[in-house]
């Protein structure tokens, strides 16, 4: 294919700048933006909504033998199920997608959120639990397919600015999610003179899962009446045949071309690293000072996370779009990729300080200093979310390329938590042993450093590998 003279194929760069952009970017279909914004709220409020209560839930089931420790683990089993089997199917829900159209692949999503949510609040063992997870990712494609009818509704002089806001909606849903799981949780006991009844008893976690599903269905409502069909397949129906085209979704095996596979690759390996400084991050916070960590209470930890959600949201909405403008995607994403390196570093240093001089100002400025580069390198994020819109085959094949994209990255959060604590909980063993016999040296906060070094080169790797 040639344009202009110059020859266009699957190794073109991607992202190039052409004449369309010199035109300024194109006005956004503002209705329809804030629907599928709407929709990707539902993901952060639903999924965040059980954090503040999942521990507690989990404690109470036979499942623990009343162990505490045994909490966290099977907490975190529960979660990766969802990642897990999200993994196998978002694919499909994809591809569907692309024949049938987003709309009513969306709609089902949210009625399969919705089911099993419910099922989650009115479970009472273990096996209740992981099924009512495994359903939500197994009948919910909806995360690959929001990002397809994003960039349908968008083209490239104007979807750096809709990224933008899409961080501001997730930071957002991870706030407000937590907030309903916790003050909704276990209403008999906070709100005794209006949930009286014996179910609110038996079942005290159904509430929060009763509102987050009057939040799904308020969005289902919405979608329903308003959101247009976006899918080219659905479009041109209403096409005179003599201008339709005899492109559709090309086969799985030519989606595996070399614009597809880079960005699915780095897409991956931005939400390995994410997800592993997101486990990571609470860990280090609440572990003791004398293993490595700085010993602070839940609130404490809460105040910090929320705060770099809120700095995060509206950095991204205020500055985004008019960096990728100024310096490009490409230069953008190497650099924002390249800030994992001093966040993975700090966290020795910052154990080292507390060791040395308490958790004083000092700390807290490095901390001040970790949440300015993490709201930096969380710009990598909607850089490779451009990258993979632009490197669809064809526009019947954007919820294919999406779907593969999801895919790897459910893959990758459903171990990166595991791999990045394991690693983490392993050297604060072997700290806990010389601490016994190094205690006088004061030379025992060392070893927490060849874990920083560790995943400083995996992140160096990742970045690699663009």
């Amino acid at each position: 294919m040639t344009l202009n003279n110059a020859t266009i194929d699957e190794e073109t760069a991607l992202l190039s700048r052409n004449s369309e952009e010199r035109r300024g970017p194109t006005p956004l279909p503002k209705v329809q933006i804030g629907i599928v914004l709407l929709l990707q709220l539902c993901e952060p409020v639903v999924g965040r909504s059980i954090s503040p209560y999942i521990n507690e839930l989990v404690g109470g089931l036979d499942i623990t033998g009343g162990d505490e420790r045994k909490v966290g683990y099977y907490a975190g089993l529960i979660q990766s199920l969802f990642f897990i089997t999200e993994a196998i199917m978002v694919m499909q829900w994809s591809r569907l997608s692309d024949r049938v159209g987003r709309k009513p692949v969306l709609l089902f999503g949210l009625v399969g959120i919705s089911l099993s949510t419910l099922l989650f609040g009115l479970s009472r063992t273990f096996w209740t639990l992981v099924i009512s997870r495994c359903l939500c990712g197994l009948l919910n494609g909806n995360i690959g397919i929001m990002k397809s009818a994003m960039g349908e509704l968008t083209d490239r002089t104007n979807r750096a600015q809709v990224v933008s806001f899409v961080s501001m909606i997730w930071s957002t849903g991870a706030t407000i999610g937590p907030l309903i799981g916790g003050s909704f949780s276990r209403p008999h006991d906070r709100f005794p003179a209006v949930f009286t009844g014996q179910f609110w008893i038996d079942y005290p976690y159904f509430l929060p899962c009763a509102v987050v599903v009057s939040f799904v269905g308020f969005a289902f409502i919405v979608t329903f009446l308003f959101l247009n069909e976006t899918a080219p397949v659905r479009r041109k129906c209403a096409t005179p045949s003599h201008l339709q085209s005899n492109e559709g979704p090309v086969a799985f095996r030519k989606l595996l071309v070399y614009p597809v596979l880079i960005s699915v690759s780095n897409y991956m390996a931005v939400a390995f690293l994410n997800v592993m400084l997101g486990a990571l991050m609470p860990l280090f916070f609440a572990t003791s000072i004398e293993i490595g960590g700085l010993g602070f209470e839940p609130p404490t930890i809460g105040y910090i996370i929320g705060t770099y959600g809120l700095a995060n949201g509206i950095f991204q909405m205020l500055f985004f779009a008019r960096i990728v403008r100024r310096f490009g995607t490409r230069s953008i994403f190497i650099g924002s990729m390249m800030g994992f390196i001093p966040i993975y570093l700090l966290f020795p240093v910052t154990s080292a300080v507390a060791q040395r001089f308490g958790v004083g100002i000092i700390v807290w400025l490095i901390i001040a200093l970790m949440i300015s580069l993490m709201s930096f390198m969380d710009l990598a994020n909607g850089c490779i979310y451009l990258y993979v819109m632009a490197s669809s085959p064809n526009e019947h094949s954007l919820g294919a390329t999406n779907g593969l994209a999801q895919t790897s990255v459910s893959l990758a959060r459903a171990f990166g938590p595991a791999i990045s604590t394991s690693l983490l909980l392993s050297r604060q063993r072997k700290i806990c042993w010389r601490i016994c016999s190094l205690r006088d040296s004061g030379n025992y906060f060392m070893p927490s450093n060849p874990l920083g070094s560790l995943l400083a080169r995996g992140t160096v790797g990742g970045k690699e590998k663009q």
